[in-house]
C-alpha cells in the first residue's frame, strides 16, 4: 500500500474511531444549530445570575428554638453570623411566629428604614420580611415544622469568585419528546430534601419516553400541564459527573398528550453549590439507571460540603 493510498484509510479509521469509541454510544452527536445555541447560552446566563444572586451568596442558616434566640458574630450567641455586630440582639419564636428585637448598635434597616423590633414575615408567606445589616440581607424560611434564619452576604467571595456553570457538550440526541400520563390523585410520592425530611405529594402525573435506547418513566413534582413541568431526577452519570442528589428538569407545556424533555438544560439544585439550602432531591421513582450524559455536570472537589 502506497503512502498516498494509506493517508486516507487512517483517515476513515479515526473518524470511525471517534464516531464509535469517543462518543461511548455509538450514535452521533446531534449538533443544535446556531439558534438553538444563542438560546441556550441565554438561559445558562440566566443561571448563572440566579446562582449568584440567590445561591452563592447564602452565608447561613440557622434553625430556632423556641422563645428567645440570641444572635450576632461572637461565638457566645445562640447563632452566630458569620460577620456584623458581637451582639445584634435576638430573635423570638412564638409557635412558627418570629419577632426580631434589635440593639441600636446593629443599625439595621427593613425596607430602608432603621428598626429595632418587627415581627418578620416567612418566605411562605407572599412578602418575607427581608431585614438588612451591613453586607448581611436575612429572613424567615419555613420548612415542615422547622423555623429559620436564612443569612445572605451581598459580599460573597464564593459569588464574586464562581467560574460559572459546567456543561456536557449540547446533543440534540438527549432533548426527547414523551408521552404525557396525568395522575389519578391516588398514590403519593415521597420526596426526601437535603436538609433531611420528607414530604408526601400527589404528583401531577408521569411522562414516559425513550433514551439512549432505553425505555424510561419520569414522575413530574410540580408545575401544570398547560404552562411547564418540573422534574427531579438522577441517573447512572451521578456515580461519576453529576450531582448525586439529583437534577432539575423543566418543561414548556404539554401539547397533544405531548412534552418534551431537553436534558442538555438540566440544572444543578442550589444545595449542590450551598450548605444552607433545602432543596428536593431525587425520589425513587426518578432514580435512573439510564447514564444521561446531558446538562449540567458537579464538581465534587469545588463542594467540599459533599
Amino acid at each position: 500500500m502506497t503512502r498516498k493510498a494509506f493517508v486516507p484509510a487512517v483517515a476513515l479509521f479515526a473518524v470511525a474511531f471517534v464516531f464509535v469509541v469517543a462518543l461511548g454510544r455509538g450514535v452521533a452527536v446531534e449538533t443544535p444549530d446556531a439558534a438553538y445555541q444563542q438560546d441556550f447560552e441565554k438561559w445558562k446566563a440566566e443561571q448563572t445570575e440566579d446562582l449568584k444572586a440567590n445561591w452563592l451568596s447564602l452565608a447561613g442558616l440557622f434553625w430556632l428554638k423556641p422563645g428567645a434566640n440570641t444572635f450576632g458574630s461572637d461565638a457566645g450567641n445562640a447563632i452566630v453570623f458569620p460577620k456584623g455586630p458581637a451582639h445584634a440582639g435576638e430573635f423570638v419564636l412564638e409557635e412558627k411566629s418570629v419577632s426580631i428585637y434589635l440593639v441600636p448598635e446593629a443599625n439595621a434597616t427593613i425596607e430602608g428604614k432603621p428598626t429595632s423590633v418587627a415581627k418578620l414575615d416567612p418566605d411562605i408567606s407572599n412578602q418575607p420580611t427581608k431585614v438588612e445589616m451591613g453586607s448581611l440581607l436575612f429572613h424567615v424560611i419555613v420548612r415542615g415544622d422547622r423555623v429559620g434564619i436564612r443569612v445572605r452576604d451581598r459580599d460573597s467571595a464564593a459569588a464574586h469568585d464562581f467560574k460559572g456553570m459546567v456543561f456536557y457538550p449540547l446533543d440534540l440526541n438527549f432533548r426527547v419528546t414523551g408521552t404525557w400520563v396525568t395522575s389519578d390523585g391516588r398514590k403519593k410520592v415521597a420526596i426526601p430534601t437535603a436538609i433531611g425530611d420528607v414530604s408526601e405529594e400527589l404528583p401531577p402525573g408521569t411522562v414516559r419516553f425513550k433514551i439512549n435506547g432505553s425505555d424510561v418513566t419520569l414522575t413530574a413534582l410540580g408545575g401544570d400541564p398547560k404552562t411547564g413541568l418540573f422534574f427531579v431526577f438522577n441517573d447512572a452519570t451521578a456515580k461519576s459527573d453529576t450531582y448525586p442528589g439529583g437534577r432539575f428538569l423543566d418543561t414548556g407545556p404539554v401539547n397533544d398528550g405531548k412534552v418534551v424533555l431537553d436534558f442538555n438544560r438540566a440544572y444543578n439544585p442550589p444545595c449542590a453549590v450551598t450548605p444552607y439550602a433545602t432543596c428536593p432531591l431525587a425520589p425513587k421513582e426518578n432514580r435512573l439507571t439510564v447514564a444521561i450524559p446531558a446538562g449540567e455536570k458537579f464538581d465534587r472537589a469545588a463542594h467540599a460540603h459533599h
